[in-house]
């Protein structure tokens, strides 16, 4: 397991749109490591949060394209109806 490891990852997920839609498509986290090992990546969770936090907010956009977070928004909530 290594950070280069993760920093090369990350590299192929933003240069290579077929790659991020194939990692993007696998819907649980056990099946997308075992994609991610199999294509010759080596890498612990923290080591991906280290080098992402070093990410600037355009490379996580093209990186978070491919459904890494918990697909909740908060957009469609409706406000408070105001009391009369």
């Amino acid at each position: 397991m290594s950070i280069e490891s993760a920093k090369a990852f990350l590299e192929k997920i933003k240069a290579d749109e077929a790659f991020r839609k194939q990692v993007g498509e696998i819907s649980s986290q056990e099946e997308r490591m075992a994609f991610i090992e199999k294509a010759g990546f080596a890498f612990t969770k923290e080591e991906l949060d280290e080098v992402t936090g070093a990410l600037s907010d355009e490379d996580l956009d093209a990186v978070a394209g491919g459904g890494w977070g918990c697909g909740v928004t908060h957009e469609s909530e409706q406000p408070p109806t105001p009391l009369p």
